[in-house]
């Protein structure tokens, strides 16, 4: 494997996990306020990114790459108000598009076909995790105003339920 793409590859395995932390740290934001579907909903989010990295993980040991475990940074925004936590989803997801986008190219540079066809469901996923991030927003917009139609929203996601990625290595 190319020097670049394997140091990309190991390198998003920490901001996967980076990715789980700042969901966790919503969920908490969520709880704190009383809004526990919210805080379901980015608990569900950070033990799907846990997930990715470990596919990423598993990915480079399949591939008889080395894996060096970095350490996660602290999330470290404040928020002060619920939309805003939500715009920082938003955005984070942007950014780890932007990540995908990087290692892809890298890849698709060298001609390394089994690294671009493994990211290609990532580019998939990150397509729907921008989607379920707008959606969110586009809710809050609509309903959060009210309490009754926020309630209505909260019961909502507190119905997520986990499902595992179904990318096979």
């Amino acid at each position: 494997m190319n020097e670049k793409v394997h140091a990309l590859l190991n390198q998003q395995i920490n901001k996967e996990f980076y990715s789980a932390y700042l969901y966790l740290d919503f969920s908490n934001y969520f709880k704190a306020a009383g809004l526990d579907g919210f805080a379901n909903w980015y608990l569900i989010q950070a033990q799907e990114e846990r997930d990715h990295a470990m596919l990423f993980y598993t990915y480079l040991q399949n591939e008889n790459m080395p894996v060096t475990l970095d350490a996660i940074a602290k999330p470290d925004k404040t928020f002060h108000g619920n939309m805003e936590v939500l715009q920082a989803g938003l955005e984070h997801e942007k950014y780890v598009t932007s990540l995908i986008n990087d290692i892809y190219g890298a890849a698709y540079d060298v001609r390394d076909f089994r690294t671009m066809q493994f990211l290609d469901w990532f580019v998939k996923e990150q397509g729907e995790e921008e989607t379920n991030a707008n959606d969110l927003i586009s809710k809050m917009e609509l309903f959060g105003s009210d309490p009754k139609s926020l309630y209505m929203l909260n019961q909502e996601l507190a119905g997520r339920i986990y499902s595992a990625p179904s990318l096979v290595l």
